[in-house]
C-alpha cells in the first residue's frame, strides 16, 4: 500500500537532549494513524518536523510520495494541520477568520462555507471567534486546516474541549474524511477515542517506536488470570508449575501466560497445593493495558 508519510532513521536532539531518536513511521495513504505517546516522548517534536517547522538533526521524511529528500517537502501544500492549538483573530468572526486564510492560501471563498458545514460550526459562524468555547475553537481549527482540501490531514489533539456529542461528531468527520481518500495522522491521549478512530496506530515512548501495528492487534495475546485466598502462596505454587516468567502479580490477581486450556490444570495445581481459587477467567489485555505496558506503566500521556 502507497505511504503518506515515511520516516526513515528520523532524529532531532537539542543539544544533549535526544528528543527524538531513529524513528521509522509508515503511514499508509487513506488510512487514521494514531499517534500515541507519553508526555516528553517526542510526539510533538515529530509532527512538527513532518511539516517542515523543526529541521531533523538526521534520518529522512517522506510526504504523500514525494521521495526528493529536500526539507521541507514540496508535498507540503498538500498538506492540512492543526497543532498545538489554533490561533486566530480574536476580534474577528470565525467565518471572517477562515475568509482571510482563504484569500492568503488563494482558495475561493466558496469552500469557506463548506468547512464551516463540515465541522458543525455553519450556525455560529457570524459569532467572534473570542466567544468561542474551547470546543468551538477546536472545530475551527479543523475546518482552517481543511481549506485546502488536503490529502493528507495532521491532528494534534482534534478532540480536545469537546463534549462527548462533539467528540462523536468529530470522529464521525475524521472517519468521513478518510473515507473519501483523506489520510488522517492525528496524536492523542484519549485512548479510547483511538480505538474507535484510527486504522493502525503507532506508539512512541522516550523518543523511540516501541509498537506500530493495525489496531485491532494492540490487544496482544490474551492470558489466564487467577484470583486465590492467599495470592502469595498461589504464586509460589504457579511459579514452580509453570516457570518464574509465566506468572506476573497485579495487586490481588496473577496473570499467566499459558493457554487458556491450562485453566483446568492450573486450578488443579492450586488445589492440591492448598490454595482456594475464588475466580479463573480469560482476560484479553485492552489498548490502555498494553499502552501502559509498552511505555513501562507511564501514566502522564499526551
Amino acid at each position: 500500500m502507497t505511504a503518506a508519510v515515511r520516516t526513515t532513521g528520523l532524529t532531532k536532539r537539542y543539544g544533549p537532549v535526544l528528543a527524538v531518536d531513529g524513528l521509522d513511521l509508515d503511514v499508509r495513504a487513506g488510512e487514521v494513524y494514531g499517534f500515541l505517546g507519553p508526555n516528553g516522548a517526542g510526539k510533538t517534536t515529530t509532527l512538527r518536523m513532518l511539516l517542515g517547522l523543526v529541521r531533523p538533526t538526521a534520518g529522512s521524511v517522506s510526504v504523500l510520495g514525494d521521495t526528493g529528500g529536500s526539507w521541507p517537502s514540496p508535498a507540503l501544500g498538500r498538506v492540512g494541520a492543526l497543532i498545538e492549538g489554533p490561533a486566530f483573530y480574536p476580534f474577528l468572526s470565525g467565518r471572517e477568520n477562515l475568509r482571510a486564510l482563504a484569500r492568503r492560501a488563494r482558495v475561493p471563498d466558496g469552500r469557506v462555507a463548506e468547512v464551516l458545514d463540515l465541522v458543525g460550526l455553519a450556525g455560529r459562524a457570524g459569532d467572534r471567534y473570542a466567544a468561542y468555547s474551547l470546543g468551538m475553537k477546536q472545530r475551527l481549527g479543523l475546518a482552517a486546516a481543511l481549506l485546502k482540501d488536503p490529502d493528507l490531514l495532521v491532528l494534534d489533539e482534534p478532540t480536545n474541549g469537546l463534549d462527548p456529542v462533539g467528540m462523536a461528531d468529530m470522529r464521525r468527520t475524521i472517519r468521513g474524511l478518510a473515507e473519501g481518500g483523506c489520510t488522517v495522522l492525528l496524536s492523542s491521549h484519549l485512548l479510547g477515542e483511538v480505538r474507535q478512530i484510527c486504522d493502525r496506530v503507532g506508539i512512541i515512548h522516550r523518543g523511540r517506536l516501541v509498537s506500530q501495528r493495525p489496531i485491532g492487534e494492540l490487544g496482544g495475546a490474551g492470558r489466564l488470570s487467577v484470583r486465590a485466598d492467599r495470592p502469595d502462596e498461589a504464586a509460589a505454587v504457579l511459579r514452580r508449575m509453570l516457570g518464574p516468567d509465566a506468572v506476573l502479580r497485579a495487586g490481588e490477581d496473577l496473570h499467566l501466560a499459558v493457554d487458556a486450556g491450562m485453566a483446568a490444570a492450573v486450578n488443579r495445581a492450586l488445589v492440591t497445593g492448598g490454595v482456594e481459587v475464588s475466580e479463573l477467567r480469560w482476560h484479553v489485555p485492552d489498548l490502555e493495558e498494553v499502552f501502559f505496558e509498552l511505555t513501562e506503566g507511564s501514566r502522564d500521556v499526551v
